[in-house]
C-alpha cells in the first residue's frame, strides 16, 4: 500500500542559489581579467599605431606647406592638426653641439666664400666647407616609442632607443649626370621661443624673404661635390639620410665614412646650386 509520500531526491540537498551565483560571478570577473590582461594593452597599441600613422600624414601636409613657402613663393601658411599619443616640438636651425648638421664642400672651391649675409653682400669664412643646421618639427611618442621629424624638407622616421631609421617624404634635391649640375635646397626652422604641442594645434609658418640666397658655383673639371650628414645626439636619422644619398641620388661614399659624392664626369667641370630658405614657426 502507498503512502502518498513523496520519495525524497538526496541530490536536492545540494541545491543552492549562492553557489550558482558565485559560479557565474567568478566567470564574468574571469573574463573581465582576461579582457584586462590581453584586450586592452592591444586596444593601447592600436590607439599608439592610429596616433602614429595619422602624425606621419600631418608632417607629410606640414612638408607641402613648406614646398609652397620655399618653392612657390607663397608668403603664409597656416594648418591646423591634431596631435596624439606624444607632443610635436620645434627645435631652431641655430648652431648648438649635438643638433644634427649638412657640410658641403669640393676639392678645391671655398663653398662660404659666395654666400650672400643679411645685407646682400658675399661673407667669407676660413672654412672650406658649408655647414647648415636645419632644425626641425619633431614629433616623440613614448607610447608607440616613435619619432618622426620634418628636417630640411624632408619627413623621415625611427624608433626611439634604437638605431635605424627611413625617409617617408624626400627632399627636392636633384643631380643632373649629363651636365654635372648638382641642384642642393637648405631648408631651416627658426622661431622666437621654444614652442611644444599636443593635443589640437595650429602650425603657422612664414617665409623669411631676407634670409633667402642663392649661390652658384663653377668647380674645375674633376672636382668632386661632397655632402656630409651629422645626426643629432637625440634624434639619429643617418641611416635614412645615406639611403637617400646612394639610392635616390646615387652618390657614393669611397671611404665609408659617410662623406657621399655625386658621380662627377672628369672631361666636364661640375655645377653646384645651393639655395637657402628660413622658415618662421609663429605657433605650433
Amino acid at each position: 500500500m502507498q503512502t502518498g509520500r513523496r520519495k525524497e531526491n538526496k541530490n536536492d540537498r545540494a541545491v543552492s542559489e549562492t553557489i550558482g551565483f558565485i559560479i557565474v560571478f567568478g566567470i564574468i570577473i574571469g573574463g573581465i581579467g582576461l579582457v584586462t590582461l590581453y584586450g586592452y594593452p592591444m586596444l593601447l597599441k592600436q590607439q599608439s599605431s592610429a596616433d602614429e600613422q595619422i602624425m606621419e600624414k600631418n608632417l607629410i601636409v606640414l612638408q607641402n606647406d613648406v614646398k609652397s613657402l620655399a618653392y612657390k613663393t607663397v608668403p603664409y601658411k597656416e594648418t591646423s592638426l591634431k596631435i596624439g599619443g606624444g607632443a610635436l616640438s620645434v627645435y631652431n636651425m641655430i648652431p648648438d653641439t649635438g643638433k644634427s648638421y649638412f657640410s658641403l664642400y669640393s676639392d678645391n672651391a671655398d663653398l662660404n666664400r659666395c654666400i650672400k649675409n643679411e645685407a646682400g653682400e658675399c661673407a667669407t669664412s676660413e672654412s672650406s666647407a658649408l655647414t647648415f643646421y636645419p632644425g626641425d618639427l619633431r614629433y616623440e611618442s613614448a607610447s608607440a616609442q616613435t619619432g618622426l621629424s620634418l628636417e630640411n624638407g624632408a619627413v623621415v622616421k625611427r624608433v626611439i632607443a634604437q638605431e635605424g631609421s627611413v625617409m617617408l617624404a624626400e627632399p627636392r634635391w636633384f643631380y643632373d649626370s649629363t651636365t654635372s649640375t648638382a641642384v642642393i635646397y637648405l631648408i631651416g626652422f627658426n622661431t622666437t621661443d621654444m614652442m611644444s604641442r599636443t593635443g589640437i594645434g595650429t602650425v603657422k609658418m612664414e617665409l623669411d624673404q631676407t634670409k633667402t640666397n642663392s649661390s652658384q658655383y663653377e668647380l674645375p673639371a674633376g672636382d668632386h661635390i661632397y655632402v656630409t650628414y651629422t645626426p643629432n645626439a637625440n634624434a639619429d636619422y643617418s641611416a635614412a639620410w645615406e639611403n637617400y644619398f646612394t639610392n635616390t641620388l646615387k652618390m657614393t661614399d669611397p671611404t665609408h665614412s659617410g662623406t657621399f659624392t655625386f658621380p662627377t664626369d672628369t672631361s666636364k667641370p661640375a655645377r653646384l646650386v645651393i639655395t637657402r630658405y628660413e622658415i618662421i614657426i609663429k605657433s605650433v
